[in-house]
């Protein structure tokens, strides 16, 4: 029972300080990724056995201490831990580093802070890649129980080297001593096989396969938007905003405005910064000068230091982003995805916030896959997902990131549907794209890239009247061939 209580009591404690210690070493600050670093480089190079008989014998330096270390089992459980924090820190930095970067762009899109990222969308998915190897580590700690015998603790198998040399039985002694750590390990390997499999969400049984799941239909869009004229209130702005990554500059000076209604398509060649532009309007990467204005307000600015508005939480959701990654929560159902972001936010009830995720889904035809996971979806139904947890923040702008270049041709259709049915029910768009047909039919106006430079910002009339051998006219045939 005591290598029982001793390895439980040592793995939980070292687990959980050991994923602190691995969030320290992922952090981006330098002290605490440097301390946590010499913590885990000191206790993996010690061994166990020398710091059991330190930890043991500190209260000679330290007398205050003898009421806690002079208990063998305090002291062993102290050392233990302190040696397995290290080992347990790694396993989960592997955990994290498993976690890709856009999960947690995903999180700040949707105005979720650190904490809730972490308890929501990030720990869930490392503890579940973490799982078998922190299993094996408790299997280590387990047998490493034996090791603290040398400071006087009756363990399991320091009980059995007293008894064979009073009954001279040691093969037997022995079989009973192995049987003990084997029965132990088994049912601790049984209760984390059990944990194992309730984390794993393809093991979920009664959901339908991609195979089975049939497109929902999209209602009907008429073929030519009725466009509004961008007559309405100006939603964004961009003043003067400047980019660069070393000597590389991906923004030169860009300013534009966009306002309530309105559709803007931004189209150019590769490496032209489209993607760095719309990434800075919500924060997914900074600017190196000027000034980006939302609803009439400063929200982010550099002028000479890079500057977040007070209220960027919680402004951050009325933007909306499709990523060209999807960027879905994979451990958790459709719905859940949904709902996550404006149960977060404690934007209502669970039962009204489910109607709200159901009303979205439903408006991308999705509605009929809610329980299911993203790995049972096709790529145009996660990115018609995506566009659904977007929209249940209810925002004033919506950001799309090329929403159909990691999509299969035949799955183009349904997602850029999808977008058209926004854009007739008046949604403010901003629009990365590469779809030129597309891009010049629904757009109120084009804007052109070009080596970081706003080559052309035109409303489809004028893009009509522009001549063939124009920079904007000429792309736009290019990209058609």
């Amino acid at each position: 029972m005591l290598v029982a209580v001793l390895s439980v009591l040592s793995w939980s404690i070292g687990s959980v300080l050991g994923f602190g210690v691995a969030l320290a070493k992922t952090s981006n600050n330098a002290f605490l990724r440097h301390t946590s670093s010499v913590y885990v480089w000191f206790f993996r190079s010690l061994p166990l056995l020398v710091l059991l008989i330190f930890v043991y014998n500190l209260p000679q330096i330290m007398p205050s201490l003898r009421p806690v270390l002079s208990n063998p089992f305090w002291a062993g459980l102290i050392a233990l831990v302190m040696s397995e924090t290290a080992y347990l820190a790694e396993i989960h930095r592997g955990g994290l580093l498993a976690v890709r970067k856009g999960q947690h762009e995903a999180a700040l899109a949707l105005g979720i802070r650190s904490l809730g990222k972490y308890r929501l969308i990030v720990i869930p998915q490392a503890v579940r890649v973490a799982l078998p190897a922190l299993g094996n580590e408790f299997i280590t700690i387990v047998k490493l129980t034996s090791l603290v015998s040398v400071i006087s603790l009756a363990e399991i198998l320091l009980v059995g080297q007293r008894l064979y040399t009073r009954n001279f039985l040691v093969i037997e002694t022995l079989v009973a001593v192995s049987f003990y750590y084997v029965l132990l390990v088994t049912v601790f390997t049984q209760i984390l096989g059990r944990l194992e499999r309730s984390m794993d969400i393809r093991s979920k049984s009664g959901v339908e396969t991609v195979a089975e799941a049939q497109p929902a239909a999209l209602p009907a869009v008429s073929p030519e938007r009725k466009r509004k004229g961008a007559k309405g209130d100006l939603v964004l702005e961009l003043r003067d905003v400047s980019k660069a990554f070393g000597e590389k500059t991906v923004l030169d000076g860009i300013s534009f405005k966009v306002k309530a209604g309105e559709v803007v398509s931004v189209i150019g060649p590769s490496g032209s910064g489209k993607t760095t532009l719309i990434r800075t309007i919500n924060s997914l990467q900074d600017i190196d000068g000027g000034a980006i204005l939302f609803n009439g307000n400063r929200w982010l600015d550099n002028h000479g230091e890079y500057w977040r508005s007070p209220d960027f939480y919680e402004e951050v959701t009325r933007i909306g982003m499709v990523f060209q990654s999807f960027n879905l929560f994979p451990h958790r159902t459709v719905l859940e995805n949904v709902a996550l972001a404006p149960r977060y936010h404690g934007l209502g009830s669970s039962r009204a916030l489910k109607e709200l995720a159901l009303r979205n889904l439903e408006k991308v035809g999705m509605a009929c896959h809610a329980d299911k996971y993203p790995h049972q979806l096709s790529g145009g139904q996660k990115q018609r997902i995506a566009i659904a947890r977007a929209l249940a923040m209810q925002p004033k702008v919506l950001l799309f990131d090329e929403p159909t270049s990691a999509l299969d041709p035949e799955l183009v259709g349904e997602v850029l549907q999808t977008i058209e049915l926004l854009a007739h029910e008046g949604m403010t768009m901003i629009i990365v794209t590469h779809e030129m047909r597309f891009a010049t039919r629904i757009s109120d106006r084009v804007v052109m890239m070009e080596d970081g430079k706003m080559v052309a910002d035109l409303t489809p009339e004028q893009l009509a009247d522009e001549p063939d051998d124009s920079r904007i006219r000429r792309f736009i045939a290019t990209a058609l061939h």
